[in-house]
């Protein structure tokens, strides 16, 4: 059993499976068997379970250009990704909303630096990328004190809050987008944010997007994240985001005083 941890509210929490990795990145040769037979990237998420040998987060000890050697065979925007795990803290909320700051129970606002996220889902096909609508792409994070809503798991109480949760159905240009804040920290993880995309014929692919720790040093020295002292916890030191190579690391721009980005994903739906 994991050692109990404190949470903002002096809460014991535990480090659950929000903590462990849900298989591993492709190695290259790996990567290369699959492109020479089907002439795509039909390993789609560049992961495997972990019963094909994935290690403990951080220790796959694959090679972690594999996703970058399909990338490179592919053409037309394609961009594959690991998955990587859901964590106890997601609810099927069915709140169909692109601004995710509010909470629906009582219309309070989440207070925090800005972040408008938008992503761009592709469908892997012919060894190019089309535009792919009709995916439902739910999103979950924590807020700037790092909790998360309607949950009782990790010592968090917030049964019945909604804010920070919500989905989005992609276009005929494959896109969502979301307004959300700039994600807090809480023990045992570095920061990031929590994203499920899924068709209506079962599809479910699973990952977190993780942000620049010279970045969020410079969001984290604003109001309000300031008043909560240090993170304790970089990438570098995130088995999750060490699991996932890196390839999952969000571009994020600063426009006025809010924060842009947009995020690719290429799914194989074969």
């Amino acid at each position: 059993m994991p050692a109990p941890l404190t949470n903002v509210n002096n809460q014991e929490m535990m480090l659950d499976d929000d903590d462990l990795p849900v298989g591993r990145i492709l190695s290259r040769r790996e990567v290369l068997i699959l492109l020479g037979t089907t002439g795509t990237a039909t390993l789609l998420s560049a992961c495997l379970p972990s019963d094909f040998g994935g290690g403990p987060a951080g220790e796959s000890g694959a090679d972690l250009s594999a996703i970058a050697t399909a990338n490179a065979a592919l053409s037309g925007g394609c961009v594959v990704r690991p998955e990587l795990t859901e964590g106890p803290v997601f609810v099927e909320e069915d709140l169909n909303r692109s601004d995710i700051r509010s909470d629906p129970s009582d219309g309070s606002m989440s207070d925090g630096a800005q972040l408008d996220l938008t992503f761009r889902v592709t469908q892997v096909a012919g060894g190019a990328c089309a535009p792919l609508a009709g995916v439902q792409v739910d999103i979950w994070q924590c807020d700037a004190e790092g909790v998360y809503s309607d949950t009782s798991e990790l010592g968090f109480q917030t049964v019945g809050q909604k804010f920070l949760r919500g989905y989005q159905v992609t276009d005929e240009n494959g896109l969502v987008n979301f307004t959300t804040i700039y994600p807090g920290w809480y023990e045992g993880r570095a920061v990031h944010i929590h994203f499920k995309m899924r068709t209506n014929d079962g599809y479910d692919f699973t990952s977190q997007l993780f942000f620049d720790d010279a970045l969020t040093d410079d969001v984290f020295a604003q109001a309000p994240y300031n008043s909560r002292g240090e993170r304790h916890l970089r990438n570098g030191d995130d088995g999750i985001f060490n699991n996932s190579g890196g390839q999952t690391l969000l571009a994020v721009n600063k426009v006025d005083t809010s924060y842009v980005a947009t995020f690719d994903v290429a799914l194989d739906l074969t």
